[in-house]
Order: C-alpha cells, then structure tokens, then sequence
C-alpha cells in the first residue's frame, strides 16, 4: 500500500507543476503579464490561433487528473491507517518478570563504642 502512495504522491507533484505551469502560459485578457513572460508568444506560433483553446484544456484536464489523485491519496491514507497494525500503538502481550536477584546482604548491627556519651 506505501508503494502506491509513493506512486500517486509523484504523479500529484508532477501534475502539480504541470498545472502552475500551464496557468501561468496563459495570456491574459489584457495581453500582458506572466502568460507573455512565459512563453505565451511563442504557444500562439505553436498552436496558431487555438492557444487559448488548447491551454485552457489542459489545464480542466490537469486540475480534473489533481482533484482525482488527491482524493485517492486521501482514501489510501484512510485505508493504511485503519488497516495497518503499528507495534508502538499496542500494548505487549507477555510481560516478563524482571531478572530475579540475590537477597540482600543485612548489614551489621553497630556496637556502642565504650565511653561514648549516651544521649538521653
């Protein structure tokens, strides 16, 4: 299942960049901005007078295959989480009992030193 994800995780990126790019070779209305700096002029050599129609269908196409990946990814992220067991989330089954160790050693009762005061 993390393979898949990996694998729709890149095509969302790459889908992603295609989109920023595609939006921003648009011209705009007023024929200045980012689409000309893009390369807008030369889309309109490329394409001839259907660039707008070729752009703005791909950027439905690209942001139609965005919203259909991140809805997926957003589904097999919900699937892994209810379906995959991680060891840190479950308590132990079997408890061991801690090494078992020696009886400890009395020490010896302190004898009263002759001549000492004796505090009442």
């Amino acid at each position: 299942m993390s393979l898949l994800i990996g694998i729709l995780t890149f095509v969302l990126i790459i889908t992603s960049l295609f989109l920023v790019l595609v939006v921003l070779m648009q011209r705009a209305k007023t024929d200045g901005g980012m689409g000309s700096a893009m390369g807008g002029g030369s889309m309109e050599s490329t394409f001839g007078a259907e660039t707008g129609n070729v752009l703005s269908g791909a950027t439905i196409k690209a942001a139609i295959i965005f919203f259909v990946v991140s809805f997926a990814l957003y589904l097999a992220h919900i699937y892994q989480s209810k379906h995959v067991v991680a060891a840190d989330s479950k308590l132990p089954q079997v408890i061991s009992a801690p090494a078992a160790t020696s009886a400890p050693v009395p020490a010896k009762p302190v004898t009263p030193v002759p001549g000492a005061a004796k505090t009442p």
